[in-house]
């Protein structure tokens, strides 16, 4: 496989029962849209007992019934949030951390220095984070994964990836490389999909190749860079 190949995103997950939670970054075809996307799975009643919720243009997760909530903490949260230019996607609470640490002026990375992977022993799952800089017509994105260095959870291995958006190409980062007890985390570099200029064609791509059991929550936003304009798309399996 060429290093340059850009693939479905549909081929990365249709045949993995269990990707966990992911990030899509990218930019359309005809170069209109900053494109984002993150969607959530889940094994256990826990995990599975969530939607994702829309409050003033951000995304937050959320007990689908209140009542069989029984650990909110690493799975309740603000999805995705927004703060100047930049546009800010997560998968726990590290979204207020980098939210917080660019308000003072300090950068995405720094945000991350002061974070490590989830501390869900065995699995340890790895923290996936993605920061969207518009400015102006342009953008710029950046994709990070905080992961256990080994078995015990002794150490953090912090990746950080800098992108130049390239029009119809989008960059996948998950949590999981499939199922498995303990999970095993995700390996290598963000993978590279192609993304559509139709955001309801690439909703309907990610939410159905997806393991329809496993399957929770899909939040989908094209954003115009220049104007802050956006169409989003959420499917909540739970209703």
């Amino acid at each position: 496989m060429s290093a340059y190949e850009v693939r479905p995103f549909s081929d990365w997950t249709q045949n993995n029962p269990y990707v966990g939670r992911g990030i899509v970054a990218g930019k359309t075809p005809d170069g209109k849209y900053a494109v984002s996307a993150y969607f959530i799975m889940g094994r256990s009643e826990n995990s599975r007992n969530r939607v994702f919720e829309l409050r003033d243009g951000e995304v937050y997760t959320k007990a689908f019934d209140e009542s069989k909530l029984t650990d909110p903490s690493l799975i309740i949260y603000a999805a995705l949030r927004k703060t100047g230019d930049c546009l800010v996607v997560t998968n726990g609470d590290q979204t207020d951390t980098i939210v917080e640490y660019l308000k003072k002026g300090q950068s995405f990375e720094q945000a991350l220095e002061s974070r490590a992977f989830e501390p869900d022993e065995p699995n340890f799952t790895p923290r996936i984070s993605c920061m969207f800089h518009m400015d102006g017509a342009d953008f710029r994105y950046k994709m990070s994964i905080l992961k256990s260095e080994d078995a015990e959870g002794s150490a953090c291995a912090r990746y950080v990836y800098s992108y130049q958006p390239l029009s119809g190409l989008g960059h996948f980062i998950h949590t999981y490389e499939g199922d498995g007890n303990p999970l095993p985390s995700f390996a290598g570099e963000p993978k590279r999909v192609n993304i559509p200029d139709s955001i309801d064609e690439f909703t309907s791509e990610i939410w159905n190749s997806l393991n329809a059991d496993n399957r929770i929550s899909l939040y989908v936003r094209y954003t115009e860079p220049e104007s802050g304009k956006y169409e989003e798309r959420l499917i909540n399996k739970n209703k």
